[in-house]
Parts: structure tokens; sequence; C-alpha cells
């Protein structure tokens, strides 16, 4: 049974997305939209994220709208650290607080500021741990930061009673094409 999903993948610059009007962020917010609403249909319950400016910040941005067709559903952050957010730009800073502010779930895993990359890698075991499965949105063939968490999910998935869910390439360029024909088929 799958009541809590953690949601990762790719960080925005990985994926060349700098600004809300990037065309590929609705083909994102739009899998993700698609694979979370399935998944209720299945009990799901929470959507845990660790709050990666991402992936992981669209899909609670998802979760958020989700919740007034759903609203069962609940959003966990859980950081690695302390105060994650403190170097970014305040701009970005404003967005974060903006999002996590809506939680309704907020902790750390380590209740410190930064001390390594160790709290990170640490921080994917943490979760995996207290997760029902894990959506990764992440292909094989462009490696980025989701490599480990995509191992460790395989691995764990393999073991037995953890689902492990893929948006790759291949389902969002299907989503851009339907939604080209969807243009198309407005205009004419």
């Amino acid at each position: 049974m799958l009541k809590r999903l953690l949601v990762s993948g790719y960080k925005a610059h990985e994926l060349g997305i700098f600004h809300e009007k990037n065309p590929g962020l609705a083909i994102i917010k739009t899998a993700l939209r698609r694979e979370l609403a399935r998944l209720l249909e299945e009990e799901l319950e929470w959507v845990i994220i660790s709050g990666q400016l991402g992936v992981e910040m669209w899909a609670a941005e998802t979760v958020l709208e989700l919740k007034k067709e759903y609203p069962q559903l609940k959003l966990a952050v859980i950081t690695p650290f302390l105060n994650q957010e403190e170097k970014w730009k305040e701009e970005t800073q404003d967005y974060y607080r903006n999002i996590v502010r809506q939680a309704d779930y907020i902790n750390s895993v380590y209740q410190t500021p930064y001390q390594g990359v160790w709290q990170l890698q640490e921080k994917d075991k943490f979760l995996l741990s207290h997760s029902d499965g894990l959506l990764l949105v992440y292909d094989e063939e462009n490696e980025g930061s989701p490599k480990f968490l995509s191992k460790l999910a395989a691995k764990k998935a393999d073991q037995g009673d953890y689902q492990f869910f893929r948006i790759n390439a291949y389902d969002l360029q299907s989503i851009a094409e339907e939604q080209q024909r969807q243009l198309y088929n407005d205009y004419f």
C-alpha cells in the first residue's frame, strides 16, 4: 500500500529551467500531476520532499494545487539540515519559504546547519526508509544529481515492498507532443 510517496528528481539548473515561463516546466508539472492523481486513487496520503529546488519544489506546487481536489493529501518537507535556503538568492528564498509555509509537516533530518555532503546522502537513506515509494523525474541516459537516489531506490524496490516510479525523457516528450497536438486542434 502506497501512503507515503517521496518525490524527487533533477535540480532546476540541471534541466536548464531558470524561470517560471520556461515551457518545459509546464510539461514536468503535467507529468507530476498525472502521476500524483493516479496514485491518489490508490490511497496516497503524503507526498514527501526534501525542499530541493527543481522537481521537488514543482511537485510541492502541484501537491498544493491537488489539495483543492483531494483535501486528504498532505505535503511533508523534510530537509537534510537546518536553513538549507540561507545562501540562496533572496527571491529564491521567498519562493521556497512560501511553499514550505503551506506544508503540513516540516522537519530536518539533522537539527544542525550544513556540515558536509554526507548529510545529503544520509537524507536520501532516511527519506527512502520513511516512505512507501519514490516518484523520480530522472532519465538514466542523462545523469545528474538524482543518480544516487535512483540507485538506492532501485535496490530497495528489488528487495520488495517498495514502489519505484520514474518519469523519464520519453514520458516528458510524449506530454509535449500531446500538448502540441491539443494546441493545433484548438487552433484549427
